[in-house]
């Protein structure tokens, strides 16, 4: 179904686009320091938004829009929904935090949204330049998100790192489109793809390009060796600002990672797939032997990111096997259900460290969470079941999302495959110390600081949404099947089209 202003298919967007604005505007007139207004409009668009990707991904339709520039499909309204309840999650947890920090402002609920208005761009993009044009609505956001406590030395430097070298991994990408622009004559994904499936253009001009898209990519998947900028980032920037870092733009990357290299340059799979070993490799590698030095709780959540990503890129190598694609749905799928999964388990482990710091205390050592099962069973039992997760134990959905990748690599029956299978395996052992180190350090260590921690009543419903967080991150364990069809079926039709 195509139409050059087919409007309908991005309803989401034009909806999140004006309440944006609106929200803005109306924050003018607010005067409460709670912000409740402002906080309460924007939960209602989430929720909104949220609905209205729900009921498109139950139809079902591949929709074109705008000159096919714009697809929506079930794998970009999945994506985005999860994107919206992550961005719904961090300002539920933000909302404490922030007013003990004077960053309760009508710039924390605009610029969230115009986040999650580049995320829902990038995911749904089937042109180059709609590819560029979210992914810098949603960084120049985060950049000045990082920057909002201006009065602060370590948040003002994340936010120069960040900013410098995204300027430079946008360039690498940018730079890559263009190389594949002049080799295939065409900015539109689709015929890209055609072009390349042609065989006559210039192998060696498609590589080098393909080199800058991928680099560009893990730039924003925050991989190794492009990773310098995830521990510094992570560590200077408000702990709000980091979750929505390390929430809804880990979908984008995601989708972006699969809208370019599966989408659009299929053809040379044999080339990125390679790659993608080498940093998926080199991620797990450094990412958990770095986080086993770190003392600091968000620098280890940081490399942790680098060596999870690294996991969820191995779902993406099974491409071409002997020959063909039959794996790649599989691997596909699997990577996609890892990083949604993923994400929902980073919002709950933010999220505790957000309960539990206050004004002038900010809970970002591991030290902090010292006796934390005396002082806060649940929030203790909460953190538990995150790291555990994140371990790979059984029943939580790390164990099932670790299962599925790996699953997707021995089945390809390839010798390459069977034995990155094994080192993703060993290397999470490796991970295992740190993450059962944060479980010691809460259930058998004796608090230095009783005073430390929770140090008044929690809010009814952050209590809440944290408390169905942590069970989603069991109970999506011990029931999985619903999810990972719904990952399956997306991308399937995704894949046909």
């Amino acid at each position: 179904m195509e139409s050059s202003m087919n409007w309908l298919a991005i309803y989401p967007e034009i909806l999140l686009l004006g309440m944006a604005c609106a929200i803005a505007l109306v924050d003018l007139f607010v005067t409460s320091p709670k912000r409740t207004a402002t906080y309460g409009l924007t939960l209602m668009t989430l929720v909104g938004i949220g609905a209205l990707h729900l009921a498109y991904l139950k139809g079902g339709a591949t929709l074109y829009a705008m000159d096919r520039m714009v697809v929506t499909d079930p794998m970009g309204h999945l994506l985005a929904f999860f994107a919206t309840l992550a961005v719904g999650v961090t300002l539920v947890y933000a909302r404490p935090y922030a007013a003990d920090r004077d960053m309760l402002k009508g710039e924390l609920f605009t610029l969230s949204l115009f986040v999650l208005l580049g995320v829902s761009v990038m995911v749904q993009a089937n042109h180059f330049l709609v590819v560029y044009l979210g992914l810098e609505l949603m960084t120049l956001s985060l950049y000045a998100m990082v920057a909002l406590r201006r009065d602060n030395l370590n948040a003002t430097e994340a936010a120069m790192k960040y900013f410098v070298l995204g300027a430079l991994a946008s360039g690498f990408l940018l730079y890559g489109l263009s190389m594949m622009y002049g080799a295939t004559g065409s900015l539109e994904i689709g015929e890209v793809f055609r072009a390349i499936g042609t065989g006559q253009i210039n192998k060696q001009v498609l590589v080098f390009g393909v080199v800058f898209v991928v680099a560009g990519l893990a730039f924003k998947l925050g991989v190794v060796p492009f990773h310098m900028w995830v521990p510094d980032v992570y560590h200077g920037a408000p702990t709000a600002v980091t979750l929505m870092i390390a929430g809804a733009p880990k979908l984008a990357a995601f989708a972006i990672t699969i809208r370019l290299l599966v989408e659009g340059m299929l053809g040379l799979a044999i080339d990125w797939q390679q790659m993608l070993m080498v940093l998926s490799v080199a991620s797990m590698v450094i990412g958990n032997l770095a986080a086993i030095a770190q003392s600091n709780l968000k620098r280890m959540l940081a490399y942790s990111a680098i060596g999870q990503l690294g996991f969820m890129l191995l779902g993406l190598t099974p491409t071409v096997v002997f020959g063909n694609t039959f794996s790649a749905a599989n691997g596909y799928s699997s990577a996609m259900f890892y990083l949604v999964t993923y994400v929902l388990t980073t919002l709950a482990s933010f999220g505790v460290i957000m309960v539990l710091a206050r004004q002038g205390f900010e809970c970002d050592e591991i030290d902090d969470l010292r006796g934390l099962n005396k002082r806060s069973p649940w929030l203790a039992g909460v953190m538990a079941v995150v790291m555990f997760s994140l371990t790979g134990i059984p029943p939580t959905v790390g164990f099932y999302a670790k299962l599925a990748v790996l699953q997707s690599l021995v089945s390809t029956s390839a010798t390459p495959y069977v034995v990155l299978a094994i080192v993703a395996v060993l290397l999470s052992f490796v991970a295992a110390y740190y993450y059962l180190r944060v479980v010691k350090v809460m259930y058998f260590d004796e608090p230095v600081d009783a005073a430390l921690g929770v140090h008044e009543p929690v809010s009814l419903h952050v209590r809440a949404v944290l408390a169905v967080n942590g069970a989603a991150v069991l109970g999506l364990g011990l029931l999985p099947g619903g999810l990972m069809a719904a990952c399956a079926e997306a991308i399937r039709i995704t894949l046909a089209t």
